[in-house]
């Protein structure tokens, strides 16, 4: 019994050995799946709370477990709102990661615990002055549509989707229809995700229109002109069809979620990738391509300071998007891939100005003509566009032509984004239809059926 009661304690202590050196381990030097994780947990709350004004611990309980990775259960967060500090780790401690909120453009991961690196980007504006009890756009009142049809469609949970946050319709200029999801308003500011590029690239257009760029230019970073990559244009990037190599697979630890949680430069990673196509053949969606475009809009507007104030200067102060925030990396370059807040009525004042041609109040924001090259599909893709839309919706990447079969208007097109953000355009209809919520692809659901049923009711 002695010499089994000793085997045991030997045992115990293996174990306890074992279990210590494991935690050392993933102290000193964690995975990366797990910095990729405590990473995304720490900016996405950050936004929420410094943006969005939400609860850290909904956030992370709803937003953060969204994904469904194990992983994600385990982590815990802490945030300080006196330093604007967001850490995140699993069980708090283990691979952390941290985000910092700066006035003015949000909160930027920082891989490499740079936080004076990450403040020094800012964006100092004065608070809009209060809008006027006037109708929307021009103010924020709404005088939703009686019109019954409209209503019960709106009233519809299937049709509006699991984990609805905002849906805004606008018909003939004016908010015909909106719905909120429990604890969210007309003034919550919601992610958009990769409806940003949308923005991103229009954003490049008042570049064009100010002869800064142009969509023929070509050898568009140093480091590209000794090679193959020299020919690659501005436009096959809005495209997407550089030929780039670029992994834009979420599951696991790929260039898309390197980019956006492990590395500080985002645009200088994704800068340096391989030729892995031939230039302008192939269609490779990439959050990578966005990054770059923000860098590339940027070094065109020339001095920092400048150039962090030009997105609210060009686009989002003349068209009244007062809640828009576009976040930028620790190097302070917009991450205009995936990171743009705003309120369900400014995402729907953004459709209505691509519905309007990049014409606001009368004034041509974008080029004549711009909006239309930009739903041009592009040379290698019959579903997306030359410049980062959707000619199809959600789910019919691979199926050009299942919209129209589906009910749907032909000039139909679409801002699309991560976990269910959809903006649907059609201007044959004078209708802008805005659908954001937090609804992973497991259910399945695509917004194709409420904008049809809306656009019957509406006609």
């Amino acid at each position: 019994m002695r010499a089994v009661a000793k085997f045991i304690k030997w045992l115990l202590g293996l174990v306890v050995l074992a279990v210590a050196a494991l935690f050392v381990w993933l102290y000193v030097a964690p995975p990366e799946l797990i910095r990729v994780g405590s990473g995304y947990s720490a900016k996405i709350v950050c936004s929420n709370v410094f943006i969005a004004g939400r609860d850290p611990g909904e956030v992370l309980a709803v937003d953060v477990q969204a994904p469904g990775h194990p992983l994600l259960r385990l982590m815990r967060v802490s945030v300080d709102k006196n330093r604007g500090l967001v850490s995140a780790g699993l069980f708090g401690v283990l691979g952390k990661s941290v985000a910092v909120a700066r006035d003015g453009l949000g909160c930027a991961s920082i891989p490499d615990g740079d936080a004076g690196r990450a403040r020094r980007s800012v964006l100092h504006t004065a608070a809009p002055a209060p809008v006027a009890d006037a109708l929307w756009p021009e103010g924020e009142r709404v005088d939703a549509s009686q019109d019954q049809s409209v209503s019960r469609l709106l009233d519809d949970a299937v049709l509006t989707g699991p984990g609805m946050r905002a849906v805004v319709v606008v018909k003939n200029g004016r908010i015909v229809g909106e719905r909120y999801g429990d604890g969210f308003s007309a003034r919550t500011p919601l992610l958009g995700w990769s409806m940003t590029k949308t923005v991103n690239a229009a954003i490049v257009g008042t570049l064009v229109k100010d002869g800064k760029m142009a969509v023929d230019n070509k050898g568009l970073f140093p480091a590209w002109k000794a090679d193959g990559r020299a020919a690659i244009s501005l436009a096959d990037m809005m495209a997407m069809s550089s030929g780039l190599e670029f992994n834009e697979d979420y599951g696991d630890v790929a260039d898309v979620t390197r980019m956006l949680y492990l590395e500080s430069d985002m645009a200088g990673f994704a800068q340096a990738k391989p030729l892995k196509d031939e230039v302008g053949k192939v269609f490779s969606y990439s959050s990578g391509t966005a990054v770059m475009l923000s860098r590339l809009w940027q070094d065109a507007v020339g001095d920092k300071a400048r150039a962090l104030a030009w997105p609210r200067t060009v686009l989002f102060g003349p068209l009244g998007m007062n809640s828009a925030v576009l976040e930028t990396d620790e190097q302070g370059t917009f991450v205009g891939s995936s990171y743009l807040y705003a309120t369900g009525h400014d995402w729907a004042r953004f459709g209505q100005f691509l519905l309007q041609g990049g014409v606001w109040n009368g004034n041509q924001i974008l080029p004549a003509g711009f909006v239309d090259w930009m739903r041009e599909p592009a040379p290698a893709s019959k579903v997306y566009g030359k410049g980062q839309l959707w000619i199809e919706g959600p789910g019919d990447e691979e199926n050009p032509g299942a919209g129209v079969a589906a009910g749907l208007p032909k000039d139909t097109y679409w801002m699309e984004g991560h976990d269910g953000q959809t903006i649907a355009i059609i201007p044959s209809e004078q209708l802008v239809i805005v659908r954001l919520g937090l609804t992973p692809a497991k259910f399945d659901y695509r917004p194709q059926t409420m904008v049809s049923m809306l656009v019957k009711a509406l006609h």
